[in-house]
């Protein structure tokens, strides 16, 4: 079986920037499953992967339109700290919950924290970069009815 929409498919990476140094690795652990072709993988890794079978290998590098995308100097924002009442340390590093215009949640950082303001950054950690991957294929298998209704791989640790 190939790599095609709705398949469910492990695949083990490693994943370097320009430099060589490696960001991520699946390696020594579980292979990643995904449901292809429902966009729980980035764009530029569907594409590459799609026609695959067991076993197979590749190094792909993806420009930032085809990963995370460039980096926007808009989706830094410096907000009052008041806005943040209920939130007992503030750290710059920290990760924070917040929502875009239409609702949706976003997770933002903490770059920059002033005594009555906080600077906080919306971009992904890798917005900008082009990512480097080396992907192995592990298994292909059709998905269930059940994780074609609910759009995504059920595991042993999946509770509905």
């Amino acid at each position: 079986m190939t790599v095609k929409k709705d398949a469910v498919v492990e695949m083990h990476y490693t994943l370097k920037n320009d430099a060589g140094d490696v960001i991520d690795s699946s390696e020594g652990k579980e292979p990643m499953p995904f449901m292809h072709g429902r966009g729980h993988i980035i764009s530029g890794l569907e594409k590459a992967v799609e026609g695959m079978k067991v076993g197979e290998s590749c190094d792909v590098s993806l420009a930032p339109a085809d990963a995370y995308g460039a980096y926007d100097k808009e989706a830094i924002q410096e907000i009052p700290m008041e806005a943040l009442k209920g939130i007992d340390k503030l750290e710059v590093g920290m990760d924070l919950q917040s929502q875009d215009q239409q609702g949706n949640p976003v997770t933002v950082n903490v770059v920059k924290i002033n005594k009555e303001s906080i600077t906080i950054d919306a971009n992904h950690p890798l917005a900008g970069e082009t990512l480097h991957f080396n992907l192995r294929i592990e298994s292909v298998r059709e998905a269930t009815k059940e994780e074609l209704d609910h759009g995504h791989v059920h595991s042993d640790s999946c509770s509905h």
